[in-house]
């Protein structure tokens, strides 16, 4: 098998931009076309071409247009061939007939392989390209094409997915962030045949100035572009309103995504922000991933009075920054009480956890309306959050009805959150209910760096004994007078010191990673040195690094647990080596 050289360099959840050939220096990318005849592609955007003896069973060629193993040689290749098979169709599979598709560096998959082919599941495996050969039909079945292409991706984490004669401008995009890496030009070849063109917002009848190219050539970069700025999904759900198909692929990848694990997102860069700007975005699985732990495992501070009070969102993130949240902490004058914020998509966000992602990085449209699901999402939250925590009464400043035995006394009655009237009767209800003292900074901190760990670690065990120091917002956390971390606020988490890392280990507190004995671990995590993982490590989450039984430092994750076992590149960056 020859392979070639590819890295990864940009990543968004399931879709990746494929740097090919020199690592340093790649010749082509995905997204791209594989090109059958004279098609006038770039080679940027096309880096294969394929040819088929029309035989039955087909086989193919797929030729490299540059030197994509350039270890091997200078010139374009290698030149790859498989043969397909016989393919049934997918309401075949539960029939176990037909001669298998050829398995090397090009590897066909079918929905009836993937139920009978136990070949599939050898783990040495690990083809250039794999060709989803019954994609065509799978479209047509609710859920089948999303289902097949998160088993490929999982299975085959390094290989560039192809799900030929379904891709075009059109829904380039929504593939993408499925996980589909190869299209081609057929539909567009059609599409012309008929005199129309596929272009970015849907097919069109073609004029004198349109050139298959020129449509692709722009999808194309649309969709790197929003790979590497982390807004696929945004073009990919407005890409996909233009057909009914195309909106339920997307709600079906939504759910599937919702049941894998090492998929989503645990810490964000600062350039990252979630765009909630259609009804689609808000069954969004990170969104969804929110609303379960709120509502399922989160925990209030246990210093804090039972006093409940729900506030109103702002377009200001994280919250505390904003003016009306000036306005209301002015009024409150008091920091015993749980705040909790009312928003939609998220539902509820509490104080402790308003500069997390996704709570601290999000924007939605702000208009005052709520729809009865945003409504009934809100209301089922607090709920759960008065069963898991015992309040006595709730200051209610928010335009939301509560209904609940807990007594509520409603601080807005038809006024604006930020009027004087309000206000006062905000500040009167807090001064007549809260019982407790205020906290001291450092309680505060380490109550918000306890709910905070609870989220992105696994415990807050490590938490025991800390105290708080430094200036805000960058806090250190010091335990017998040495630092064991710092509040990193571009990433809304935690740095942790060489100190901390043996503390994390003793308590437990993060997932873990084992790399080999052979040599001193000196850089980053990568494939040759890993030996095994935690399948639920995500993107941005911090990990022990562990050796021959023994934590040897701590790493930041740079790809999601469903790449982890066979994706070249690193996995992994060096944190702290101890």
């Amino acid at each position: 098998m020859a392979g070639i050289g590819r890295t990864v360099i940009s990543r968004q959840r399931y879709s990746r931009i494929w740097g090919l050939g020199d690592r340093k220096s790649p010749s082509s990318y995905t997204p791209g076309i594989v090109i059958s005849g004279n098609e006038e592609f770039d080679i940027k955007f096309a880096p294969f071409t394929i040819s088929s003896d029309g035989g039955i069973p087909r086989n193919i060629e797929i030729n490299s247009r540059a030197p994509f193993a350039p270890w091997i040689s200078n010139e374009n290749g290698p030149n790859m061939s498989a043969s397909l098979g016989h393919v049934l169709p997918p309401s075949f599979e539960e029939a176990d007939a037909g001669k298998s598709a050829s398995k090397g560096d090009i590897l066909p998959i079918s929905w009836q392989a993937m139920n009978h082919d136990e070949e599939l599941s050898n783990p040495h495996l690990d083809p250039v390209i794999v060709i989803l050969t019954d994609a065509l039909q799978l479209a047509n079945r609710p859920g089948k094409l999303v289902d097949a292409i998160i088993k490929i991706k999982h299975a085959f984490p390094s290989s560039l997915l192809w799900t030929p004669g379904i891709g075009g401008p059109d829904n380039c995009a929504v593939l993408t962030w499925f996980g589909v890496d190869l299209f081609d030009t057929a539909r567009s070849l059609q599409a012309e045949s008929a005199g129309a063109v596929l272009t970015w917002n849907g097919p069109r009848i073609a004029q004198d100035n349109d050139l298959e190219v020129d449509h692709w050539t722009y999808a194309l970069n649309e969709v790197r572009s929003a790979i590497s700025s982390k807004k696929l999904r945004e073009l990919a759900v407005a890409q996909s309103i233009s057909s009914p198909r195309l909106v339920e692929h997307m709600r079906y990848h939504d759910k599937a995504v919702g049941r894998q694990d090492g998929i989503l997102e645990m810490v964000v860069d600062e350039s990252t922000n979630l765009q909630i700007n259609s009804i689609e975005s808000h069954d969004d699985p990170i969104i969804c991933d929110w609303v379960e732990f709120i509502t399922n495992r989160y925990i209030k501070p246990s210093s804090l009075d039972e006093v409940l009070i729900l506030l109103p969102c702002s377009a200001r993130k994280p919250y505390s920054r904003s003016k009306s949240h000036k306005n209301f902490k002015n009024a409150i004058a008091h920091n015993a009480a749980h705040e909790v914020m009312i928003t939609s998509p998220l539902g509820l966000v509490p104080r402790d956890l308003e500069a997390v992602w996704p709570a601290g990085r999000y924007d939605i449209p702000v208009t005052g309306d709520w729809n009865l699901q945003e409504v009934e999402r809100v209301k089922s939250m607090i709920n759960a959050l008065i069963s898991r925590n015992k309040y006595r009464v709730i200051i209610n400043h928010s335009s939301i009805e509560i209904d609940t035995e807990i007594p509520v006394i409603n601080t807005r009655q038809g006024d604006r959150a930020t009027s004087d009237q309000a206000l006062s009767r905000l500040k009167s209800a807090v001064v007549d209910n809260v019982r407790m003292k205020k906290r001291n900074g450092t309680l505060v901190n380490l109550d918000t760096y306890r709910s905070i760990s609870r989220l992105q670690f696994l415990n807050d065990d490590w938490l025991e004994n800390c105290d708080i120091s430094g200036r805000f917002p960058r806090w250190k956390i010091m335990r017998d007078g040495e630092q064991i971390a710092m509040w990193a606020p571009e990433r809304g988490s935690f740095s942790i010191s060489k100190a901390g890392v043996a503390i994390l280990d003793a308590c437990n507190s993060l997932r873990r990673i084992e790399i080999s004995d052979e040599q001193k671990w000196k850089g980053d995590v990568t494939l040759n040195i890993l030996r095994s993982f935690d399948e639920e490590i995500r993107l941005g989450e911090d990990v022990l690094v562990m050796q021959g039984g023994r934590c040897v430092g701590s790493a930041r994750a740079l790809a999601p647990a469903w790449e982890w076992r066979k994706t070249p590149g690193k996995l992994a960056k060096m944190h702290q080596r101890l």
